[in-house]
């Protein structure tokens, strides 16, 4: 009988110390940073590039492309490199930066108009049903 209350009591608290597991619905996912899934990143004289043409509206010359890409290359630190000409770009006083008060007085034209700048191709732009 003895025999027979221990392996009651063994089964008893082996089959209820289960730890319950719960779930609230959340799947899991992997972060990874946005440039994660890029095979070909920008060279730093496209990046130059595109960088003066989105803020002053016109491309850059090929003299100051030159001077730009030798500074990148030749200094170790390339974030700070990028950092200082943002800054030198944004401090110049013929770039293009609209004011909040222009953007807030119409924002479809804004959007249509800076849309078309990240838009590649009017072939593109048609593709998708803008403009």
């Amino acid at each position: 009988m003895k025999k027979l209350l221990f392996y009651f009591l063994l089964i008893a608290t082996l089959s209820s110390c289960a730890k319950e597991e719960y779930r609230y619905g959340l799947k899991s996912t992997d972060i990874l940073q946005p440039s994660a899934n890029k095979d070909k990143l920008k060279t730093p004289e496209q990046f130059v590039a595109v960088l003066y043409v989105n803020l002053f509206q016109k491309a850059i010359s090929t003299k100051e492309l030159v001077e730009l890409e030798r500074l990148i290359r030749s200094v170790g630190d390339k974030r700070l490199v990028y950092e200082l000409i943002i800054s030198s770009f944004l401090n110049d006083p013929e770039v293009i930066i609209p004011y909040n008060s222009e953007m807030r007085a119409d924002l479809d034209g804004f959007f249509k108009r800076n849309i078309r700048a990240f838009l590649c191709t009017q072939t593109f732009r048609n593709r998708i049903g803008i403009f």
